[in-house]
C-alpha cells in the first residue's frame, strides 16, 4: 500500500504542478489581456483572448525590436535607468537571467565543468563566462580565471567562485542536464531517465 502511495505521487506530482504552473501562468497573462481589453473598451470574444492579446504583443515587440531605432531609443532609456542602483542591480539581475533562455543564436559559454575539493571530493559547476570583469582580474594573482557558478540543490539561489582554468575538469554534458542534476542533488539522472 506505501509502495503503491509513494509510486503515484512521484509520477503524479511532477506532472500536476507543472500543469498547475502553467494554468496559473495562462490565467494570469490572460488576465491582463482582459484588463487591457477592458481598458480599451473591447469585451473579451472568448476564454484566451487576454492570453492571445498579450502572446501577440510580446511576439509584436520582439519585431520592434529588431529595428535599429526602436532598440537604440530603448537602449537609450535602459542607460538612463540604470543610473539609478536599486533598479540597476533587480533590473540588470532579471535581464541577465532572461538572457540565459536566449542567446539569439550564439553559442552558449556554459560548459559543465568539475572542481576538486581539499577533501578529494569534487564539485559539480558551470563556467558562466569565458573571462572575469577587468577589477576582479586586477586583484587576483597571476593566473586565467573564470566566474564558476556551483548551484545549490532545490534552490534557485547559487555561490559564484573565481576558479582558475587549470583546476577545472570540463565535462562533456549538456547545461541543462547538469543543472538538473545539481537542483536535485543528483536524483535526476538522465541517462536513468532516457532508458
Amino acid at each position: 500500500m506505501k509502495n503503491t502511495l509513494a509510486r503515484g505521487l512521484t509520477n503524479l506530482l511532477p506532472m500536476v504542478l507543472s500543469i498547475w504552473l502553467f494554468w496559473s501562468l495562462f490565467i494570469s497573462l490572460d488576465g491582463l489581456g482582459k484588463l487591457l481589453l477592458n481598458i480599451v473598451g473591447v469585451e473579451s470574444v472568448f476564454v484566451g483572448a487576454g492570453f492571445c492579446l498579450v502572446a501577440s504583443l510580446v511576439f509584436i515587440a520582439g519585431l520592434l525590436f529588431s529595428v535599429s531605432p526602436i532598440a537604440w531609443v530603448y537602449g537609450w532609456i535602459e542607460s538612463q535607468l540604470m543610473k539609478f542602483p536599486l533598479f540597476k542591480s533587480v533590473y540588470g539581475s532579471i535581464r541577465d537571467i532572461a538572457s540565459l533562455m536566449n542567446r539569439d543564436g550564439q553559442p552558449k559559454t556554459q560548459k559543465t565543468v568539475l572542481v576538486k575539493q581539499a577533501n578529494g571530493g569534487f564539485v559539480v559547476g558551470f563556467i558562466m563566462s569565458e573571462s572575469v570583469p577587468q577589477p576582479l582580474a586586477d586583484a587576483l594573482p597571476e593566473g586565467d580565471w573564470v566566474p564558476v557558478l556551483f548551484q545549490l540543490s532545490y534552490q534557485v539561489a547559487g555561490v559564484t567562485s573565481l576558479v582558475k582554468r587549470q583546476d577545472l575538469i570540463i565535462v562533456d554534458w549538456s547545461f541543462e542536464d547538469a543543472m538538473r542534476f545539481n537542483l536535485t542533488a543528483g536524483i535526476t539522472n538522465s541517462n536513468v531517465a532516457k532508458n
